[in-house]
């Protein structure tokens, strides 16, 4: 199966919305009777009506989630091999697109999160054109704006804030110029949202929105460990892919070693920010599904023994599969 997907063959998208239906497949059988609206943040923020809202029946919205994560695997797919992370052209990152986005039975349903990725996969596309760029105000200003964007969505989107000053640093010399940019694309969405506040005299709830930002980190957290140890296997994968990555490091591109060290921060800043939500979710962590999928393909592509790697990815299928009939 991994070898079909090396190639970068535009029939493999066929095979990539038959592996996508596989993945959730299992999940009919266990829907909820009933999901929650999954943008109240967006709409308690943007002072829309409840009678605005609309809850989605169980099934239309594991169609929509669908639908959305094919059309961020493309996009990242085509992120991916126009700035050549890997090295040559393959549908390896939209298929490990899919398959991380199918990983928990969370993940399967339409959220801010999902939502949150398209702005995820944008960021990149700008970033990663700080490499050749020589101003970088502009790109600065409007990575500031989407953060902004993904902060009205979800809170704990606001530490991507950070991702942009680390790939300044990685990519960039040092202008303060570009910096505050940042800052003023950031403020500007924010400033205007303040006015609407302002204008309907409910100020105090525009602070309230940044009182979770002082939330003390969460060292522990409860939930069941077993419907967790399908994440074995993904361990298994990103420890071999590092080991990948670190044999062929030097022998990369400069931009692509960049963009490699940009990833994981981003993976890392994405995980650890779920501190800021009243409880734990974890439909957050589908934030790191878009480097998770790159490090994955990396492993993936250059792996030696291909009766290994198929072996080890049809195991992380079967788990997947096995654990949204099974749950603990």
């Amino acid at each position: 199966m991994i070898k079909f997907f090396r190639s970068y063959n535009p029939l493999n998208i066929i095979w990539l919305v038959v592996l996508l239906c596989v993945l959730r497949v299992g999940y009919l059988y266990s829907l909820p009777a009933k999901t929650d609206f999954p943008f109240d943040e967006l709409f308690s923020r943007l002072h829309l009506s409840a009678a605005y809202r609309y809850n989605i029946p169980p099934a239309l919205n594991l169609l929509i989630a669908a639908i959305l994560v094919l059309a961020q695997a493309l996009l990242l797919n085509f992120l991916v091999n126009y700035h050549n992370l890997l090295g040559k052209s393959t549908y390896l990152p939209a298929v490990m697109y899919v398959t991380a986005s199918g990983l928990l039975t969370p993940f399967l349903l339409l959220g801010p999160p999902l939502v949150c990725n398209f702005l995820v996969i944008w960021m990149l596309f700008k970033i990663f054109s700080f490499y050749k760029g020589e101003d970088a105000k502009s790109t600065s200003y409007d990575l500031g704006m989407i953060v902004a964007v993904g902060t009205l969505f979800y809170l704990p989107f606001i530490f991507m804030f950070m991702c942009v000053w680390i790939a300044l640093v990685i990519f960039r010399p040092f202008k303060w110029r570009e910096w505050v940019a940042c800052i003023i694309g950031f403020a500007t969405v924010f400033f205007f949202l303040a006015v609407s506040y302002y204008l309907g005299g409910s100020m105090q709830q525009f602070y309230d929105i940044w009182l979770p930002l002082a939330t003390k980190f969460q060292f522990k957290i409860s939930f069941n460990y077993y419907n967790y140890l399908v994440l074995i296997p993904v361990i298994i994968i990103l420890v071999l892919g590092f080991f990948k990555l670190q044999q062929n490091f030097l022998k990369s591109y400069v931009q692509t070693r960049k963009s490699m060290q940009l990833l994981l921060f981003v993976a890392v800043i994405g995980g650890f920010s779920f501190y800021i939500r009243p409880g734990f979710h974890a439909d957050h962590f589908l934030l790191c599904a878009v480097p998770a999928a790159i490090f994955f393909s990396y492993y993936f592509l250059y792996g030696s023994y291909r009766w290994f790697y198929e072996s080890l990815y049809i195991i992380l299928l079967a788990s997947i599969i096995y654990f949204q009939f099974n749950t603990f």
